[in-house]
This record gives C-alpha cells, sequence and structure tokens, in this order.
C-alpha cells in the first residue's frame, strides 16, 4: 500500500549547507518516529552540490528504516546519492528519461495539473501521480491553477496509480481528499511549522486510516 502520508521537507534558500543538513535530519527524525514512510527532499534554488549533499546525509541517516528518500526535479542526484526516488514537475525530464536514470525498484513521480497531464502520465511507469494544487498554496512562488477535489476524483476514474494530492491540505481537510480518492497527501508546511512535527504527522495518518476505512465500506 502506498504510504498515506507523503511528507515534504522543503529547504529555504538562505540556509547554509551546515545549517540546511541540521534542519533536514532533525524533521526527519521526527517524521521517521512517528510512522511517516516517505519523506521528499525539495531545494528549489539549491545548487546541484549542495542538494546531493543534503540527500546523501538523509539517506545515510535513515539507512535501515522503512522510510523511503525521495529527491524533487534530479534523477542524477537521486541515483548517486542512492536514495529511493524522484519525484519530477512538469518542467523536468521526462518520466521515461528519469526512470532510465533511477530504474526499478527506485520509483519515479510525477506532478499534474490538469487532465490531460493525466492521461499522458498514466501511461507511463511512473509509479505514482501527484495532483494538485487542491487549494491555495504559498510554498510555491508560482503556483498552478487550483484545481479542487473535482480533478483527483476524475484522476481516480482514470487511473489505478497511487494518487498523491497535494496543495495546500491541512489536517481539517484532508479527509475529504482522500474521500475524494487520493491514496495519499503530500504535506508541506502544515509539517515544518507544527510546534511538534511528530504529533501532527501523527495526527494525518489518523485521518487517513480513518478516511481510508470508510471510503472501503462504502
Amino acid at each position: 500500500m502506498f504510504p498515506a502520508l507523503y511528507a515534504v521537507i522543503d529547504i529555504a534558500p538562505n540556509l547554509t549547507t551546515e545549517a540546511a543538513s541540521y534542519f533536514a535530519q532533525d524533521l526527519a527524525d521526527d517524521l521517521a518516529k512517528a510512522g511517516v514512510r516517505i519523506i521528499q527532499l525539495r531545494a528549489k534554488q539549491a545548487s546541484a552540490r549542495f542538494l546531493f549533499e543534503i540527500s546523501s546525509t538523509l539517506v545515510h541517516r535513515l539507512s535501515g528504516q522503512p522510510v523511503r528518500i525521495i529527491v524533487n526535479d534530479r534523477p542524477d542526484i537521486a541515483s548517486i546519492a542512492n536514495a529511493a526516488g524522484v519525484h519530477l514537475g512538469q518542467e523536468d525530464l521526462p518520466v521515461e528519461a528519469a526512470r532510465a536514470i533511477c530504474p526499478t525498484p527506485q520509483w519515479v513521480g510525477i506532478s499534474t495539473h490538469n487532465l490531460e497531464q493525466l492521461r499522458l502520465a498514466k501511461n507511463t511507469s511512473a509509479d505514482y501521480i501527484a495532483v494538485g494544487p487542491i487549494y491555495p498554496t504559498a510554498t510555491k512562488e508560482n503556483p498552478d491553477p487550483v484545481v479542487g477535489l473535482e480533478l483527483i476524483r476524475a484522476a481516480r476514474k482514470l487511473t489505478r496509480k497511487p494518487l498523491v494530492a497535494i496543495g495546500g491540505i491541512t489536517i481539517k481537510s484532508a479527509s475529504e481528499v482522500f474521500q475524494a480518492g487520493a491514496d495519499s497527501v503530500a504535506i508541506i508546511s502544515d509539517l515544518q511549522k507544527a510546534p511538534d512535527p511528530g504529533k501532527r504527522a501523527r495526527e494525518y495518518l489518523a485521518v487517513a486510516a480513518e478516511a481510508i476505512a470508510a471510503r472501503s465500506s462504502a
């Protein structure tokens, strides 16, 4: 089963490599202890070396634990850092090009923002498809238009690949996202800004378990 909580560690551009490393390690430790099983590392404005060093550190730190580290945008760095996979945006390498760099059992995920992109993604070797932004989000400088729950519902009818909903999701809205057909919710700021990220992660996992159980019995 695909992990119900897809945690994203977003590295602020003003952090040094050392500060970013400590931040990422501490947060990843908290999330792993709370039961999170997939963590994406995102550092949009970082250099390749910066992203490689942080990725390698996280992979080594969580080695032996049942947690997948996914590198955002860069399949080359995911490969050489021995990460569990890469997540691609629409402007990144095509899925099959990334797959050549990150072969199975590494995962390749792809973000989609409309039905046309979804239809294309479902016919690739992508291991999962992200859909969003579901709600308004402040974690991107130039976010795509909000797609709402309707795109999740449409996506669920189009593919059986795991669907990861992303964009502005909170603990209050997560249940309706799962009920719409998502397999997982990607959470960034609501984890990073929480006084206790591990506790907040456990809250999401509890909401997911309840919502998915209700959906299955409906």
